[in-house]
């Protein structure tokens, strides 16, 4: 039965990673198409993404507006979680709902009220619009982690400190901030990961105004099927496994992951 159960969680996880172990091929391929298995074996079209100033100003641009998003993201989500944590009360649940609809909605609809909204201001096209839709369509993953990083921490210890005299601006600084930085970490980490891999928020954001990788990556497809695309995806994916290792490197893994630790 164990060797069943091992063959069986084998194919499984065989069938999941194909995809990547395609696209993984397909990126070191050393002609100019899209075939697997691939035929010799080139790093150039990684270079095309660093020396190539199209695909390098979109590789610039989706970091910027990822890292911008993502800080966005999570200076809204701390006031609105500190908020909830504070006040314990039934009608405070509907900021919470809120917080987290942008994300809950289909992107499409959340991102056709976006363009919406952008077109009738009249800032349809604006950089800076990307940034403020993705903080907002980003928002509810802090929020989620923050939530479980208040809801960890022991209310008497805040409580001890209000007996010393502390005010709420000290209670926070010293009391609070230190306890929920993790979750702060691994909020912002989730919403910059998140960002720089979304399309069509971005899309119907700025349009063609502003070419973040996935935009430059459709843009690419009407003119052919390069091994830089494939390049791209890996490059996605090292950028996603760096960040979260390093989060749970310097962080605690198990808080991270809104894990309670057992008290001894």
């Amino acid at each position: 039965m164990t060797a069943l159960r091992r063959l069986f969680f084998f194919i499984v996880s065989l069938f999941l990673a194909l995809p990547l172990i395609v696209v993984a091929g397909v990126s070191v391929n050393q002609r100019q198409s899209l075939t697997f298995p691939p035929q010799g074996f080139s790093l150039a079209w990684y270079g095309q993404i660093f020396t190539n100033p199209e695909w390098r100003n979109a590789l610039i641009a989706s970091l910027t507006l990822a890292a911008l998003s993502a800080l966005l993201a999570l200076l809204i989500a701390l006031p609105l979680a500190w908020f909830l944590w504070r006040r314990i009360a039934p009608w405070a649940n509907i900021f919470q709902l809120l917080g987290i609809a942008p994300f809950t909605l289909p992107p499409v609809i959340t991102a056709l009220g976006m363009l919406t909204f952008w077109a009738t201001t009249g800032f349809y096209g604006q950089p800076w619009t990307a940034v403020i839709s993705h903080g907002i369509f980003f928002v509810t993953l802090p929020l989620v982690t923050l939530s479980l990083g208040f809801s960890a921490i022991d209310r008497s210890l805040v409580e001890a400190a209000a007996t010393m005299g502390a005010d709420d601006k000290m209670v926070f600084r010293t009391v609070v901030l230190p306890l929920i930085l993790p979750y702060l970490i691994s909020g912002y980490a989730f919403a910059f990961v998140l960002s720089l891999n979304e399309y069509i928020v971005a899309y119907m954001t700025v349009g063609f105004t502003m070419e973040t990788l996935p935009i430059k990556i459709f843009n690419a497809l009407r003119y052919g099927y390069t091994p830089t695309m494939a390049s791209v995806t890996m490059l996605f994916l090292v950028v996603a496994a760096v960040v979260f290792g390093l989060v749970a490197r310097f962080g605690d893994l198990p808080k991270l992951l809104g894990a309670m630790s057992e008290d001894k």
